[in-house]
């Protein structure tokens, strides 16, 4: 499983993870997983995620390694943050329906079920 591959390619929309396995064990487990805030960030921005952790957040280090200057360092980590912030505002379960019905994950059917 790539989890850098969230959206479909080709809607575009967010693809649904339900099954993951080990090839070593030959362990499998079915069901509806969720993704970490990490996980949904775009490839690009999980890049940047990551130099940034492996330079020990230097921003001096960053610049070199993208050919950036650190404003510019600084807004991709403030747009970075502010985008995993969203994930964790806290939403009610009917929230959770409804958005999920508004992206086409679910049906109108699915969604009047899960919020009785």
């Amino acid at each position: 499983m790539d989890v850098s591959s969230v959206k479909c390619g080709g809607c575009g929309r967010p693809m649904r993870i339900e099954r993951m396995s080990c090839d070593q064990c030959n362990v499998r487990i079915e069901g509806e997983f969720e993704l970490g805030a990490l996980a949904r960030l775009s490839v690009e921005d999980q890049v940047f995620v990551a130099a940034f952790v492996r330079s020990h957040g230097s921003i001096k280090q960053m610049e070199k390694l993208f050919g950036i200057s650190y404003p510019t360092v600084k807004n991709r980590l403030n747009a970075i943050v502010r985008s995993i912030d969203r994930e964790f505002e806290g939403t009610s379960p009917n929230s959770l329906v409804l958005e999920k019905l508004g992206r086409g994950e679910i049906s109108v059917d699915e969604a009047l079920e899960r919020l009785r």
